[in-house]
C-alpha cells in the first residue's frame, strides 16, 4: 500500500511480468481507478511506434469532483536501442511517471505522486526510471539519451 492508501492490483504485476518475461507487450499504461483507491492497468499494446504511446500519455485525462484536467499516468515501456559504434542492441524496461506541470488537477497529481513508489516496488526488474513533467521530457530522443548513458 502506498502513502496515499492506494493499492496496486494483482493485474498490474501480472501484466508487467508478461511484458518482462514473455515480451507480450511493448508497453503498459497504468492509472488510478476512478475512486482513487487502486492502481490499475489502463491499456497494453504491442505497437512499437513511440509516437502512438507518447500520444496516449500526453492526452490522458483525470477527473475529480466534476472537474477534468490533464491526467498523470504511470507506464512501463520496453525500450530498445542501438549502442553507439555498432556494438549491438539493448533493451531496458523503463518506468515512466508522467505528471504534467500545467493543466493537472491538484488531487490527482498529489495522489499519483504519493502512489508511485508502491507501483515501482511491485514491479521487479525495472531497468530505468523517467520522471516527466513536460512534453520535452517524454520525447524519444530525451529518454534515449538518458537511459543509454545509465542516467535514469
Amino acid at each position: 500500500m502506498s502513502k496515499s492508501g492506494v493499492t496496486v492490483t494483482p493485474e498490474c504485476t501480472a501484466t508487467f511480468n508478461e511484458l518482462k518475461l514473455r515480451k507480450s507487450f511493448k508497453y503498459i499504461i497504468y492509472k488510478l481507478s476512478d475512486d482513487y483507491t487502486e492502481i490499475v492497468v489502463e491499456e497494453t499494446s504491442t505497437d512499437p511506434e513511440w509516437e502512438n504511446f507518447q500520444s496516449k500519455i500526453l492526452n490522458a485525462k483525470a477527473s475529480y469532483k466534476g472537474k477534468e484536467g490533464k491526467g498523470p499516468r504511470f507506464a512501463v515501456y520496453d525500450f530498445q536501442y542501438e549502442l553507439e559504434g555498432g556494438e549491438g542492441t539493448r533493451n531496458k524496461i523503463v518506468f515512466i511517471s508522467w505528471s504534467p506541470d500545467e493543466g493537472t488537477l491538484v488531487f490527482p497529481r498529489m495522489t499519483y505522486a504519493s502512489s508511485k513508489e508502491a507501483l515501482k516496488n511491485a514491479l521487479n526488474g525495472l531497468g530505468a526510471e523517467v520522471q516527466a513533467n513536460n512534453e520535452d521530457e517524454i520525447e524519444y530522443s530525451t529518454i534515449l539519451k538518458d537511459i543509454s548513458k545509465g542516467k535514469r
